[in-house]
C-alpha cells in the first residue's frame, strides 16, 4: 500500500509539473525552449520486460537420480544449472503423472478438480475440467506467447480438452501417459492401439520417421526459440517423456554405463544421460537466440522413480504411486540470471501448485479475486531466501482407492475413517492413513544384480491392523520412526485438518472406458472422439423409409446400441 501510495503521489506530481510547464510555455516562447531542454534531459529507465518462463518437467525421475544427489548416473548439465541456481530440497509433487500435471497447470489440489484418483486413462471420457482456468491462459492474458512440447496426459476425449484449447498457442507432443519413444505408438489393450504424436490438434503423421522423442522434442524447442522474437515474453512448457517406461534410448548412451549389470537400471541411465544432454541443448539455444539473460528455468520431476523400471529414490522410502517421500519428494531447481541469491539450497516447503501463482506474478499477470488456489507465490522464498508462505500440503485424499482392511472411524478417533488412503503435511509433521502402498527402502546396491531383485531391499512388515502413520519429516525425512502412538494429540490435529480439507472436495471423476475411444475409429490415431452434437436421428414419418432404415440398421451391428452420450461423464 505504501509503495502504491508513493507511485500514485508521483503520478499526480508529474501531472502537475507537466501542466505547469505547459501553461508557462503557452505564455512565454523562451519558456518553451527551456521546456524542450528539460524534456530532452535523461530519461527514466524503462521497466524491465517480463521474463521468459521455461518449465521443464521430467517423467518418473527418481530422487537419487541426479548427480548432485549422489547418483552413479552422470548429469553434468543438471548439476551445473542447479549449482548456479537454487536447489529445491523440500520440494513436493504428486505420486503420478496426471495429478502433478493438473496441479501445476491449475494451482489446485486434486480434490478440487475431481482428479484425485489414479491417472486419466486413454479410453476414459475424462479430462482436466473445462471450468478450471489454466496457467497458459493466464499468461496469454499477460501478453505471453505460450508453447507446449511433450507429454500432455490431461485428457483429450473432446476437442475442448486439447492443449491448444487450454491456453497454448502451439502444441507438439503426445496426449497419453506413455508410448514407444521411436514409433510413438501406444497399446492400451489388445486391439486398442494407435499413433500418439500431435501437432496442435491433428495427428503428426509427417513426423512418423522413427526419431527418438527426447531428441525430437528438443529439436522442436530449438525451432520455437529460433522463430520467436525474444523481445516478446515466452512461456515454454517442455514435458519430456523420459525417463518413463518403456525403457528405450539411442545406442550411444549405453556405452558409458556398461558397468551397470541390472538391465533396467542401465537402460534408465542411458535415457537420463540423453535427457541431460537435451537440456544442455535447450540451454544453449536460449543463449544463442537471445533469451537466456531474461529467462527463468524451472526443472522438476513429476513424481518419484519406479525401482522396477530402473528408478531410485534412496534414501527416501517408497516409490512412484505412493505417498511415502520417495513417491512425492522430487528433484527440482530454479536457474536464472534474475535470481537475487544464486548457488543456494532452499529448504523451505514448496509444492508443485505453487508454480501457478508464482509464474503469473513474475509475468505481471492478474489472478482473479474469486479464484480459489491452493498454491502460493514462492518467488521471494526461492530468489531471496525468505520464509515460505506455505505451512501445509494436502498430498491427497483418494476415497475410491483400495480401502485398508483394518481401517475404521475408531482408529481415527471418530474424526476420520482410516481405511481411506490419504496423506497430509503440516509444518514438520506428516500423517498417512489407509493403504500406503509399496513402502520399502531401495538402496543403490539393489541394482547390482543382472536381473530385477529385492534381495537388498529393506522390507517392512507392519503390525497387523495398522492404518495410521505419523512422522516428523524434518527430523526423520526417511520415515523410519513412526510416532503415531507417541503423539496421539498430533494425530488428532492432522486428522481434523484432513476432515476440513475433505469438506471442500468435489466428486471424483473416474468414468468407465468408452469403446468409441478406439483409435481404429479415428484413422489409427488416439484423439478426441466425443462429439457434443451427436444426436439420435429422428424416425422418418414415411413407413417405407422407416422399414428401409430398420434394414440398414440390421446390416450395421457396430452401432454399439446402448452407448448414449448421456451415459458418459461430461467435460
Amino acid at each position: 500500500m505504501l509503495a502504491g501510495g508513493l507511485l500514485a503521489g508521483f503520478s499526480v506530481l508529474s501531472l502537475l509539473t507537466y501542466g505547469y510547464l505547459a501553461w508557462d510555455a503557452a505564455g512565454d516562447p523562451e519558456s518553451a525552449g527551456a521546456t524542450a531542454k528539460l524534456e530532452e534531459g535523461p530519461e527514466a529507465e524503462p521497466a524491465p520486460p517480463p521474463p521468459h518462463l521455461i518449465f521443464i518437467l521430467a517423467d518418473d525421475q527418481g530422487f537419487r537420480d541426479v548427480g548432485y544427489h549422489g547418483s552413479e548416473i552422470r548429469t553434468p548439465t543438471l548439476d551445473k544449472l542447479a549449482a548456479e541456481g537454487v536447489k529445491l530440497e523440500n520440494y513436493y509433487v504428486q505420486p503420478m503423472c496426471t495429478p502433478s500435471r493438473s496441479q501445476f497447470i491449475t494451482g489446485r489440489y486434486q480434490i478440487h478438480t475431481g482428479l484425485q484418483h489414479s491417472v486419466i486413462r486413454p479410453t476414459q471420457p475424462n479430462c482436466l475440467p473445462l471450468d478450471n482456468v489454466t496457467l497458459p491462459q493466464k499468461l496469454k492474458e499477460a501478453g505471453y506467447s505460450t508453447h507446449m512440447v511433450g507429454k500432455w496426459h490431461l485428457g483429450f476425449y473432446r476437442k475442448e480438452c486439447m492443449p491448444t484449447q487450454r491456453g497454448f498457442d502451439t502444441f507438439f507432443g503426445s496426449l497419453l501417459g506413455s508410448g514407444d519413444y521411436y514409433t510413438h505408438y501406444k497399446c492400451d489393450s489388445p486391439r486398442m492401439c494407435g499413433y500418439d504424436l500431435y501437432e496442435n490438434d491433428n495427428a503428426a503423421w509427417d513426423h512418423d520417421n522413427g526419431m527418438y522423442s527426447t531428441q525430437m522434442y528438443t529439436q522442436r524447442v530449438q525451432q520455437i526459440l529460433a522463430s520467436h522474437n525474444p523481445r516478446k515474453p515466452l512461456f515454454l512448457y517442455i514435458a519430456y517423456q523420459a525417463v518413463h517406461s518403456p525403457l528405450q534410448a539411442p545406442g550411444k548412451y549405453y556405452e558409458r554405463y556398461r558397468s551397470i549389470n541390472n538391465i533396467n537400471r542401465r537402460r534408465y541411465a542411458a535415457m537420463l544421460a540423453c535427457l541431460d544432454e537435451a537440456i544442455n541443448n535447450v540451454t544453449l539455444a536460449l543463449k544463442r537466440y537471445g533469451y537466456y539473460n531474461n529467462s527463468i528455468i524451472i526443472y522438476s520431476s513429476d513424481n518419484g522413480g519406479q525401482p522396477t523400471a530402473g528408478g531410485n529414490n534412496w534414501p527416501l522410502r517408497g516409490s512412484k504411486g505412493t505417498y511415502w517421500e520417495g513417491g512425492i519428494r522430487a528433484v527440482g531447481f530454479v536457474h536464472s540470471p534474475l535470481l537475487k541469491n544464486k548457488g543456494c539450497v532452499c529448504k523451505e516447503l514448496i509444492h508443485i501448485t505453487d508454480w501457478f501463482p508464482t509464474l503469473i506474478m513474475l509475468a505481471e499477470g492478474q489472478i482473479d479475486e474469486d479464484t480459489e488456489l491452493d498454491g502460493y507465490d514462492v518467488w521471494e522464498t526461492i530468489s531471496e531466501g525468505r520464509r515460505s508462505p506455505r505451512m501445509d500440503i494436502l498430498h491427497n485424499i483418494d476415497p475410491i482407492y483400495t480401502k485398508a482392511k483394518n481401517g475404521s472411524w475408531a482408529a481415527g478417533f471418530g474424526l476420520w475413517n482410516t481405511a481411506i488412503q490419504s496423506a497430509i503435511r503440516v509444518n514438520h509433521w506428516k500423517l498417512l492413513t489407509g493403504n500406503p502402498g509399496y513402502s520399502d527402502w531401495v538402496p543403490p546396491q539393489s541394482f547390482s544384480n543382472a536381473g530385477p531383485s529385492r534381495w537388498h531391499n529393506e522390507r517392512v512388515s507392519w503390525t497387523a491392523g495398522k492404518t495410521v502413520w505419523l512422522f516428523n519429516i524434518t527430523a526423520d525425512p526417511y520415515e523410519r520412526v513412526d510416532l503415531s502412538s507417541k503423539y496421539p494429540e498430533v494425530v488428532k490435529q492432522l486428522l481434523r485438518r484432513l476432515s476440513q480439507f475433505n469438506k471442500t472436495a468435489v466428486p471424483v471423476r473416474y468414468p468407465p472406458k468408452d469403446p468409441r475411444s478406439n483409435p481404429n475409429f479415428n484413422g489409427g490415431a488416439w484423439g478426441p472422439w466425443f462429439k457434443e452434437n451427436e444426436k439420435k436421428k429422428k424416425p422418418s414419418k414415411n413407413k417405407a423409409d422407416t422399414k428401409q432404415n430398420k434394414n440398414k440398421n440390421k446390416k450395421k451391428p457396430d452401432r454399439r446400441k446402448g452407448h448414449s452420450l448421456r451415459c458418459f461423464a461430461g467435460g
